[in-house]
């Protein structure tokens, strides 16, 4: 069986130039990166706006070890959306280098359903994850600085609340003293670091539209208090315009290709389980004023990017989504029914019955939206068709329709039943799409709704230190601005050893942080951090390159 490395590097590319003709672009209405990539100037897409496409949700059950393929499953889906004739453009979020080099691989599909060239993306592509964290690390110098001279703003050492980052899982810099060496060496201080793709910065870029906007986002950030307590914004140290210089070509949406040859916007790339989960808004937009159909993509389970995408994307974007696949397997059912990761190749039909209980929680919460949902039953070879059919049946009985579909095996053919079924949804104008909650909700009654109403959680335990922090954003002006909770993937509940659909258990919320530059604040629960670790046997350990070709990613 070849890798998914393999069969991206055997394939034959179309110049991009041909790609972008596919939704009406000219050769020099894009800025080419190499022969397979480029970009797409802000101001050419909005210049092209008119009637928008209808926009797609592909999300899923909670994640687990077994796998579940969603962003398979969306390449697979755009393709066979393309092979249907109807126009689509896909829109996926770029990989980290984090995840690229620990364990959890890339962003770019798998198998015969993959957005090409495959290492590239996964890699450096376009420069935009550099980008973002030399303008948050620009941000973070231009800070200490100020601190050691002269402080006109007053900020206190010890309230600072903005952090370092960088692309990469190093669990050694989550907590770190900065300012030593002595006089010159700065203001000591206790400090540490995110990933970038938790970086505030990452989460401006992906809602920001446009450089003006960009700069007055990057002006709202808050980056401490003072000994009072008055929040100091970055705008005081003068560095927006810097800032925004360095993204000036990181905000202009990367064009690429599926292996079908469906374009595909592949920009910006937030973690759903602590930012927001979800592709650049400006992406979102570009894809649905190109395209008659834009399939995008939110991360992990329905609990997270799902309910971020509505709540936050949606919100500020006012996208109107009219559908909703939502992604499952019968190995990732049988985890959440009780059985271990090395135990899922026999047939377990009371395994799958009981996992199907985490399905069933997020086509309930899908619902909740307004938002019709499709099932994506993604197929592996150990399936049972004993298996497969509880799945089927157990969708039948909630009312939703579900479909098998072999991205991996089968590209955009093996997705044709699933686009066919989301565009019988779409054609049935059944979709009523709202938040969840109001803005003028406060913070603490938005954090119990979300618990309540998408966890399933009996309520909410707000930790005092994080009272504080609740109290001095809704102060701040912060009250009205929806909430990005960040909490573990694996679970409904903020403890990732409870699977399936969790029942009787509260909602731990530990700290809550600012960004006010994105328009929301972070609440995080249970012993969910913001830079992850890499594992005893990291991904990297298999990356090499020969004669110019990069091998093991994958």
């Amino acid at each position: 069986m070849k890798s998914d490395i393999q069969i991206a590097q055997e394939a034959e590319l179309r110049p991009i130039q041909e790609i972008a003709a596919r939704v009406g672009l000219a050769p020099d209405e894009i800025v080419p990166y190499g022969h397979s990539k480029a970009k797409i100037p802000l101001d050419i897409a909005k210049a092209k706006g008119g009637a928008e496409g209808r926009l797609v949700l592909v999300t899923g059950i909670n994640p687990t070890a077994a796998g579940e393929g969603k962003s398979t499953v969306s390449v697979g889906l755009a393709d066979a959306l393309s092979l249907r004739n109807r126009n689509p453009v896909l829109c996926l979020r770029e990989p980290s280098l984090g995840p690229v080099f620990g364990i959890k691989g890339g962003a770019a599909g798998g198998g015969y359903a993959q957005v090409v060239p495959m290492e590239e993306i996964n890699l450096h592509f376009t420069g935009d994850f550099h980008a973002i964290t030399s303008a948050h690390s620009l941000l973070s110098a231009v800070l200490d600085n100020h601190l050691y001279r002269p402080n006109t703003l007053e900020i206190d050492p010890t309230q600072i609340t903005w952090p370092r980052a960088v692309d990469m899982n190093d669990r050694a810099l989550r907590k770190v003293v900065v300012g030593l060496g002595g006089r010159t060496g700065g203001v000591p201080r206790e400090d540490g670091f995110v990933i970038t793709a938790a970086s505030e910065i990452m989460a401006i870029f992906c809602l920001a539209d446009g450089i003006e906007d960009l700069k007055a986002r990057l002006d709202r950030i808050i980056i401490g208090y003072t000994k009072s307590g008055a929040p100091i914004r970055a705008g005081g140290l003068g560095v927006s315009g810097a800032m925004a210089t360095l993204l000036k070509d990181a905000v202009n949406p990367n064009l690429v290709q599926t292996l079908g040859g469906t374009p595909a916007l592949v920009h910006g790339g937030p973690f759903a389980n602590i930012a927001h989960g979800c592709n650049s808004l400006s992406a979102t937009r570009v894809g649905l004023s190109l395209g008659d159909v834009v399939v995008t993509e939110a991360g992990f389970g329905a609990d997270l990017g799902a309910e971020k995408f509505f709540d936050i994307k949606c919100r500020f974007g006012g996208l109107k989504p009219e559908a909703a696949v939502i992604v499952a397997t019968v190995r990732a059912l049988k985890m959440n029914g009780g059985v271990g990761k090395n135990d899922l190749g026999p047939e377990n039909v009371d395994a799958v019955r009981k996992g199907f209980a985490n399905l069933r929680g997020h086509v309930e919460n899908v619902r909740k939206f307004g938002v019709p949902p499709v099932v994506a039953l993604n197929k592996f070879a150990t399936d049972s068709d004993a298996e497969m059919q509880v799945v089927l049946e157990g969708c039948r009985e909630l009312g939703v329709t579900a479909v098998v579909a072999d991205p991996w095996g089968g590209g955009g053919e093996g997705c044709l039943d699933l686009a066919d079924a989301v565009w019988e949804v779409l054609e049935g104008g059944e979709a009523d799409f709202r938040p969840l909650y109001p803005d003028q909700m406060g913070l603490v009654e938005k954090i119990e709704t979300v618990a309540r109403e998408i966890y399933g959680a009996e309520g909410v335990d707000v930790d005092p230190k994080a009272a504080k922090e609740i109290a001095a954003l809704e102060a701040a002006g912060l009250r009205e601005a929806p909430v990005c909770i960040a909490k573990t993937q694996y679970s409904f509940s903020d403890d990732a050893t409870l699977l399936g659909r969790p029942t009787g258990f509260r909602i731990t919320v530990r700290e809550v942080t600012p960004s006010a530059g994105a328009g929301f604040v972070v609440a995080k629960t249970g012993s969910i951090m913001t830079m992850p670790g890499l594992g005893a046997a990291p991904s990297a350990m298999k990356v090499d390159i020969h004669d110019g070709v990069v091998t093991g990613l994958f």
